[in-house]
């Protein structure tokens, strides 16, 4: 089944550029920063039947050395980060974090730029833990980029 949603309000694409620049300056090779992921923005992922794009996604760089050529992966990501909008909340929780845990994805974020929460889960037995949901202007530590501190204030900053 096809979704089709409208592109994201502003709000929304600011935190996911800030969080997506923030762990790749800190996670990026040569960054000087702890390095040893990839980390990309809307990825298209072909996960056995299904093709998702998750607003963020990370691999450990033991799990893929090289970005491939293709156009999308086929390798299920170590973390995804779904940015919650009004039209596509039921969808990303519902459907995609089902997907992704079949696929034996460690980590998922949830961060909600209107409500200012940030959701860490990991996956435990086949199922969702949910680990802490930090909000506001908390500066978190959070799996699995716990090396390095995120200013959640500067992802609903809109000045």
């Amino acid at each position: 089944m096809l979704h089709v949603t409208p592109r994201p309000a502003i709000r929304h694409a600011n935190a996911g550029s800030v969080l997506g620049g923030g762990l790749n300056s800190a996670f990026h090779q040569g960054s000087g920063g702890p390095g040893g992921w990839w980390i990309l923005h809307e990825p298209e992922l072909h996960l056995a039947e299904d093709v998702v794009v998750p607003d963020q996604a990370g691999w450990r760089r033991e799990h893929i050395p090289r970005l491939p050529d293709e156009a999308y992966l086929a390798l299920a990501p170590d973390w995804v980060c779904e940015i919650l909008s009004p039209s596509t909340e039921r969808i990303d929780r519902l459907k995609k974090l089902r997907i992704y845990a079949r696929e034996a994805i460690s980590h998922a974020w949830l961060v909600n730029p209107d409500a200012r929460t940030l959701e860490v889960f990991r996956l435990d037995g086949g199922h969702w833990m949910l680990l802490a949901t930090h909000g506001e202007e908390e500066v978190v530590r959070a799996e699995p980029f716990e090396a390095i501190e995120i200013e959640l204030g500067r992802l609903w900053a809109m000045e």
